[in-house]
């Protein structure tokens, strides 16, 4: 066998760091702005207490205020850096760069299109930082591509054990509402994620929750949180839309197998009460926490649910601290934890 050219680590491996991009974007939480920095603020506190936070501003000013906020909350200064480079959003785990390895350890900043999900018009400065990233961080940058076309990806559609597993959705990749690469199918992507992922298996799961206007992002739904265990969220109430959808991926997930053969061992999340904003259903999910060295943070949505996904995360990641991050607000923006931020693997 042909020894794989990449590997995307899985999130609980060591980073360098963690990055994110502080929002200023009033659209994207209409009449909800103001609350949005000191939930960024706290995300920040808390991950500089276990690793490097690499804040993008998309200005000088942008850059004072932050940097005045965090004091403010007593983030750990030594351990926050600022780059200022312009976006277009923030949601830097689909427009940021997907690091992995290469065959010699490296890390290689991988710079796949970014299109604003196929629904928006202006991405171009967003689709520009995974080359300033490379840039900042001296990572060699690679454009996976098909022929002369660059392939887009975004970090939330896909979710690695580090291991050559990949979780992932029909939904997302496959749609033909929001069609990223037509006209790429399956066994495309497929051939893709082993060139540039290091991927032996893909597990594919079907649709998304209601309220993901990305279409299925798997981030939602099921996260590896092991090289065998994965954890995925149940809606118990049979009117909501979300407990058809959820049953039958966790029926998919029951099927699965690994690439010796194995079943993996399945954990369920809950799901919180349906968050309404405007007529509008939020796409609120427990699996939409983020891993870094020595924290696990969580979204929370002021439910009874809290609880019970921080007590079975906590369980699965002992090593770890778990801390709930409150995403009521936040999750206006149609994304939360995981979708804000993108981990850095440490090493060269």
């Amino acid at each position: 066998m042909t020894p794989m050219k990449y590997r995307m680590p899985a999130e609980w491996e060591p980073h360098a760091g963690t990055w994110l991009a502080w929002p200023h974007r009033l659209s994207d939480w209409p009449g909800k702005f103001a609350p949005i920095g000191p939930v960024y603020a706290e995300i920040v506190r808390h991950l500089s207490r276990h690793e490097t936070v690499n804040v993008v501003v998309a200005s000088a000013k942008q850059h004072a205020a932050v940097k005045r906020l965090l004091v403010a909350v007593e983030a750990v200064m030594d351990r926050v850096k600022f780059w200022e480079c312009p976006t277009d959003r923030s949601w830097l785990r689909d427009s940021g760069p997907i690091f992995v390895k290469d065959s010699k350890g490296k890390t290689v900043a991988l710079d796949w299109h970014f299109n604003a999900w196929a629904k928006y018009n202006d991405w171009q400065n967003d689709d520009r930082v995974p080359e300033f990233v490379a840039n900042a961080t001296g990572k060699r940058r690679v454009q996976p591509k098909l022929g002369k076309r660059r392939i887009v990806l975004e970090g939330g559609s896909i979710d690695s054990n580090g291991e050559g597993l990949l979780l992932t959705t029909e939904e997302c990749l496959l749609s033909r509402v929001q069609e990223r690469n037509p006209p790429l199918d399956r066994k495309g992507y497929e051939a893709l994620f082993a060139q540039f992922l290091g991927v032996r298996k893909v597990l594919w799961l079907g649709r998304g929750i209601e309220g993901d206007d990305t279409h299925g992002h798997v981030d939602d739904l099921a996260r590896f949180v092991g090289p065998r265990t994965i954890v995925t969220v149940m809606e118990e109430n049979e009117a909501d839309p979300n407990c058809e959808v959820l049953k039958e991926n966790y029926d998919r997930l029951k099927g699965f197998r690994d690439a010796e053969g194995r079943k993996f061992d399945i954990v369920l999340l809950p799901m919180p009460k349906p968050v309404v904003f405007g007529g509008q259903r939020l796409p609120a999910s427990y699996a939409n926490f983020y891993i870094a060295n020595g924290i696990v943070i969580v979204p929370t949505f002021n439910d009874p649910a809290d609880r019970v996904a921080l007590v079975t995360l906590a369980e699965l990641f002992p090593d770890r601290e778990v801390v709930g991050i409150h995403s009521i607000d936040l999750v206006y923006g149609l994304g939360t934890l995981h979708c804000l931020t993108q981990q850095q693997p440490a090493g060269g």
